[in-house]
Parts: C-alpha cells; structure tokens; sequence
C-alpha cells in the first residue's frame, strides 16, 4: 500500500495528517485514526522518558542522550553563564530511509531560501 502525502496543504507531516492519513486509507474512522495516533506518539514519548531507546525498523532510532555541563556565552552581552546538564533526544535514520532518501531526485527549495 503505497500512501502518498502530496495533497497535504503544509510542508510538514502532522499529527492531524497522520489521522486523516488513517482515516482514507485504512477504513479507521476519524476518532480512532486520532486516537491510534495520539496512542503511537504517548508510548513513545513514555519510553523515552523512561530511557528506553525507540527502534523503528527502517526507519530509524530515537535515543536519549545526556549532555553534560558546560561553559557558554550570552550571544547579545557576551557574558559568561552556565549550562545546565540536560537530556536531550536524538534521531539516527536508518540505512533503509538514508538509501531511499538518497535516491528520491532532489525537489527544488522554495524561492527565497
């Protein structure tokens, strides 16, 4: 089944067009698309919280890392401050996606960037 997401409206894929997504292509009605996509993002963000990697097979891996403290510079004053250690998440694409990506032809960037 080949889903195509070229009458989305926006550049992004959305929580909303994941829903709709379900809701044309699988028979789901609106209300379970939503929630099965609420339900799929809630158990990931769950896992990652709990620092669990998320590997999705051929696409790619969620992972937390923490970062340590460190020495930074207010850009606008200059001024030396502190930052903070912190959690933050990562995404590694797999082989899989990176080879597909690669052989899509390159689309033309919107005038102005």
């Amino acid at each position: 089944m080949e889903i195509s997401v070229n009458s989305l409206e926006s550049p992004a894929l959305t929580k909303a067009h994941l829903a709709e997504l379900l809701y044309e292509n699988i028979g789901l009605n609106k209300r379970e698309a939503k929630d099965m996509v609420d339900a799929f993002f809630e158990l990931m963000v769950q896992q990652l919280v709990a620092g669990t990697d998320v590997k999705i097979t051929g696409f790619g891996n969620f992972q937390i890392r923490t970062k340590k403290p460190r020495p930074g510079r207010n850009p606008r004053t200059g001024e030396a401050i502190a930052i903070a250690a912190r959690r933050v998440v990562t995404f590694h694409a797999s082989h899989k996606l990176k080879d597909q990506i690669q052989d899509e032809p390159a689309r033309a960037l919107p005038s102005g960037t």
